[in-house]
Formats: C-alpha cells, sequence, structure tokens
C-alpha cells in the first residue's frame, strides 16, 4: 500500500478541476481524475490516472471509488468539483434544462459524497465545489443558485453526519473565473455579459473585488490541498469563499 495520500477529483481535467488536480499533485498526492471526456492528462506525469464516469450515475461513483482502491488501496480525498452553469429566465426553464442542472451540480456531489464515505477511513475529507451562487441570487440565474445553495447546505449536513467517524466535509464557494466553460455560459442570450465575457469580468472585478482581481483555479486548487490536510483538522461544515472579496463574510 503507498504511503502517500490518494484523492478523486470529479471533472478534473478541465477548468478549475484541472487547477485542483495540479495542487493535489504538487503536494505528493495520487490523483484519480473522474470525468466523462478523457483528456490527456500525460503531462502531468504517472501520479494521476483517468478514469471514465458520468456524474450523475450514483454507480459510476461506486467504481471510481472502487479503482482508487485498487490503485492505491485507500482513498483520502474525494472532490466534487464537476458541474456547470447556466443562465436562463425562469419563463425559459424547462424540465430538461432543469434536470441537467439539478442531476449534474447537485445529485452529482451527492453520490460522490455517498460513495467516498464507503471508501473513507477516520481523517477522510470531502470537498465540495460550490460557488458564490450558493450564497447570494442573481438575475436569470435561479436553477443554477439553487443547485449550488443545495450544495451548500449538503456540505453543513454532512458535516454534522460524519463528523463522528473522523470524516470532514467543507464546501469552496469561488467567484467568477474565466474557465471555457464559464467563457461559453458567459457568451448565451440571457448570460449578463451580453457576448462580451472578458469586459463582464473586468467590470464585475472593478466593482465588486476587494483585491481587484479575480481568483485563479491555482488558489482554488491550494484552498482545497489545506482543507484535505492536518493543518485545518478542525474545520468542518464550511463553506469558504474564494472570492478576492467580492462577498465579505
Amino acid at each position: 500500500m503507498s504511503l502517500s495520500k490518494t484523492v478523486i477529483i470529479t471533472g478534473g481535467n478541465k477548468g478549475i478541476g484541472l487547477g485542483i488536480t495540479k495542487s493535489f499533485l504538487g503536494s505528493g498526492y495520487k490523483v484519480i481524475v473522474g470525468a466523462r471526456s478523457n483528456l490527456d492528462l500525460s503531462q502531468l506525469g504517472d501520479q494521476v490516472k483517468f478514469f471514465g464516469i458520468d456524474v450523475q450515475k450514483e454507480n459510476d461513483h461506486k467504481k471510481l471509488v472502487d479503482f482508487a482502491l485498487e490503485w492505491t488501496g485507500k482513498l483520502d480525498v474525494y472532490v466534487n468539483n464537476a458541474g456547470f452553469s447556466q443562465w436562463k429566465p425562469i419563463e425559459q426553464i424547462d424540465e430538461p434544462f432543469f434536470d441537467s442542472i439539478i442531476n449534474t451540480n447537485l445529485k452529482g456531489a451527492f453520490w460522490g459524497c455517498k460513495a467516498a464515505v464507503s471508501g473513507m477511513a477516520s481523517g477522510g475529507s470531502i470537498i465540495n465545489i460550490s460557488s458564490i451562487a450558493g450564497k447570494r441570487g442573481s438575475s436569470n440565474n435561479s436553477m443554477y443558485v439553487a443547485s449550488k445553495f443545495a450544495m451548500n447546505g449538503l456540505t453543513q449536513s454532512l458535516a454534522k453526519e460524519l463528523g463522528p467517524r473522523g470524516i470532514r466535509v467543507n464546501g469552496l464557494c469561488p467567484v467568477l473565473i474565466l474557465t471555457d466553460g464559464l467563457r461559453e455560459a458567459l457568451m448565451e442570450e440571457y448570460s449578463p455579459a451580453k457576448g462580451e465575457p472578458e469586459q463582464f469580468i473586468a467590470d464585475f472585478t472593478k466593482g465588486n473585488s476587494a483585491l481587484g482581481r479575480m481568483p485563479t483555479s491555482k488558489e482554488v486548487g491550494d484552498m482545497c490541498v489545506f482543507l484535505a490536510s492536518e493543518g485545518a483538522s478542525a474545520i468542518t461544515g464550511q463553506n469558504i469563499n474564494v472570492d478576492c472579496g467580492v462577498f465579505p463574510q
């Protein structure tokens, strides 16, 4: 059995997830990335492996945990990162849109938490990647906001439930990080960017950020590594903003 720690990261091969993967690799973890698209991770070395899953399916999360246990013999951290955002006014929201966001953002995280518990010993850590949208609403964003508020509640509840087993559960709430996925969402008709993502981010930053910038994927990843560490052993049930002071609390 390997002495190094093992982390599973859903959606860990692009966007914020790739930043999280790189941070854990940089801290000596063995990393299993669970995602639908098998993007090339070979440049990251032999301490990361890909396993194809659909996060909406409970059994896929179980297979992901089994894969991790077969490779390294243990599971220390499970990061529920896979998700997506899309703006729509309520009049335009139909059942397929409702289901696509809830099934990916909320159900995907829920099944990840459940599967993680089955493979984790005391000392384990579950981290849910939420959003500032899980703490405050915004126009044309009710479906995404609802999914992230629910994720934050899931984090709080499971922290109480799993604490007696020695498993900590925390969430991270980043603000706008201009990944390819967010850029695509901001290009759509009902987004606040009106087809100009870079200008929207620049204006938002100027009007809202205490530090005059937006966070990076690396900063989200580094906070995940900290939350998984012994240095954060007293922290559980928290949904921590990584937002450069956009939403002080």
